[in-house]
């Protein structure tokens, strides 16, 4: 059994900071990319960024030169260093491990969402 177990979410001013953590618990195999999605009220969930284990990263438009993501792959844990926070990203914020089933079908595995919540 594999949960992603995710921390950091709060309620935070425009122009202020957050970090957000997200540990990956009773995984035997290594993950070759972790990554962030969220998702606001009446809206779809959209990609926020990814890494994989050799540190290649991917940022949505919206985030770049804002938000930081890293990984500790000892520790199977990824990060988002969240800067310069806009009412915009204001969001429940998903953990993200894509997999693959035994019979090859996609299953990924979503964390528990935190709520980030940013006021103006």
């Amino acid at each position: 059994q594999v949960q992603l177990v995710e921390s950091g979410g709060g309620l935070v001013q425009a122009g202020g900071s957050l970090r957000l953590s997200c540990a990956a618990s009773g995984t035997i195999f290594s993950i070759n990319v972790m990554g962030w999605y969220r998702q606001a009220p009446g809206k779809q969930r959209e990609f926020v960024a990814s890494i994989t284990n050799s540190g290649s990263t991917n940022y949505a438009d919206s985030v770049k030169g804002r938000f930081t993501i890293s990984r500790d792959n000892a520790k199977n844990t990824v990060y988002l260093q969240m800067n310069s926070l806009k009412s915009e990203d204001t969001a429940v914020y998903y953990c993200n491990v894509p997999r693959r089933g035994f019979l090859g079908q996609s299953n990924p595995l979503w964390g528990q969402g935190t709520q980030v919540t940013v006021s103006s």
